[in-house]
C-alpha cells in the first residue's frame, strides 16, 4: 500500500491498481490477489475461513443492534471507530463460548458466562471520556430495584471538560437481548449540575416491566454543556461525552 499524489486523488481500479481512500487520505495497492468467493465457500482447506467470516458476520449484527440501543446516551456526538472498537468487545465475548461449534459460537453464550458480564463493565465504550476516571465516586448498583447510588459525590473533583460549565448525569436500564437482539433503553431523567452543586449522594431509579427483553443492565452516561447567555450548548470534544454499563454490586 502506497500513498497517492498528484493533484486530483483517483478512486477507483486502474491498470491493476486499486485507489481508495483510507482514513481520509488517499492511498493505492496493487488490485486483486487474495482467495476468490468460490473458493471460499467451496474448498476445505478454506474451512476456517468460512467459520472465522460466520461469526464476524454474527458480532457485526450483534454490534449494529447495541449500538443502535445505546444511541440515546450519545445522540449527537461522533464516536470515533466505535464500531470497531465494539467489534473487539463482542468478539471477545464470542470467544468466552465453549459449547458451541467453532463457526457457530454466540455472543449469548460469552456474556451467560462468569467473566461475559465483568467484560462488558469494563471495556471502555468512551476512552476519550471513561465513566470511572469522569465519574470517580463509589457506584452502588441494585438490580432488583434498578437503583443506582453514588457516594461520597464531590462536584469540585469530577474533571470538567475544557470551556464546560455543566455536567449531565444519564442513568438507565438497559435490556438487551444477545440472542434475539431485541432491545430497550429505560432511562431516568437527565441530572444536570453546575461546578457549584452541593449533593454528595445522587440517587437514580427507573422503572423496568418484567418482560423487558434479554439482560437488564445499568447504563451511566456523563455528558458536558457550556452556559452560554443562561442557554446550555452540549459540547462536541471527544472527552465531553462518556457511558459505560454497571453490573449489580452484589
Amino acid at each position: 500500500m502506497a500513498k497517492q499524489k498528484g493533484i486530483v486523488p483517483l478512486v477507483g481500479t486502474l491498470g491493476g491498481l486499486n485507489f481508495y481512500y483510507l482514513k481520509g487520505k488517499p492511498v493505492v495497492r496493487v488490485a486483486g490477489g487474495g482467495f476468490n468467493g468460490k473458493a471460499i465457500k467451496t474448498k476445505p482447506s478454506m474451512q476456517r475461513v468460512r467459520e472465522n467470516g460466520a461469526e464476524f458476520g454474527h458480532c457485526s449484527r450483534v454490534n449494529k443492534a447495541f449500538r443502535r440501543a445505546l444511541q440515546p446516551l450519545y445522540a449527537g456526538h461522533h464516536l470515533g471507530y466505535f464500531h470497531s472498537r465494539l467489534m473487539t468487545l463482542f468478539t471477545q465475548l464470542k470467544d468466552l463460548d465453549a459449547t458451541s461449534k467453532r463457526g457457530q459460537r454466540k455472543v449469548s453464550e460469552g456474556v451467560a458466562t462468569p467473566n461475559g458480564l465483568l467484560l462488558l463493565q469494563q471495556f471502555a465504550y468512551t476512552p476519550d471520556c471513561i465513566l470511572k476516571r469522569v465519574v470517580p465516586y463509589p457506584m452502588e448498583y441494585d438490580a432488583a430495584s434498578h437503583t443506582l447510588t453514588i457516594i461520597h459525590f464531590d462536584i469540585q473533583k469530577l474533571p470538567f471538560a475544557v470551556g464546560a460549565t455543566h455536567v449531565e448525569l444519564c442513568f438507565g436500564v438497559l435490556g438487551f437481548d444477545f440472542e434475539t437482539l431485541e432491545h430497550e433503553l429505560y432511562l431516568d431523567t437527565p441530572r444536570v449540575m453546575d461546578t457549584a452543586a452541593t449533593d454528595s449522594t445522587l440517587v437514580f431509579q427507573v422503572a423496568v416491566p418484567p418482560n423487558a427483553p434479554g439482560i437488564p443492565m445499568g447504563v451511566l452516561g456523563v455528558r458536558f454543556y457550556q452556559e452560554v447567555n443562561e442557554q446550555l450548548y452540549k459540547l462536541n470534544s471527544a472527552d465531553s461525552v462518556g457511558f459505560g454499563v454497571i453490573v449489580s454490586s452484589e
